[in-house]
């Protein structure tokens, strides 16, 4: 069964680039992914710093791949989160 994730990410408005630019660069990365189905940024309207990203992937097990991946490690874990002020991630699974 399908499995999404959707992700609200906060940041300072003075890191907003920095993150942008390392969650464009995940996306990329995360699309080649063999179970990723689908691996949408988003700016928040009305919000300097707001970030909300959409992902989906084939099953659960393909997410679980997503975050061991070396990218995801690289840039997610390594750039994105460390200038975060708020994360919140809802896991689903598609019907």
């Amino acid at each position: 069964m399908a499995y999404a994730v959707v992700a609200r990410y906060r940041c300072a408005p003075a890191d907003a680039d920095a993150v942008r630019a390392a969650l464009l660069k995940a996306q990329a990365a995360s699309r080649a992914e063999p179970a990723n189905l689908m691996y949408e940024v988003h700016a928040v309207e009305g919000e300097p710093g707001g970030f909300l990203l959409y992902e989906r992937y084939v099953d659960k097990e393909g997410f679980e791949a997503h975050k061991v991946a070396e990218h995801f490690k690289e840039v997610v874990v390594g750039v994105v989160w460390p200038l975060l002020v708020e994360r919140t991630v809802t896991f689903a699974e598609v019907l």
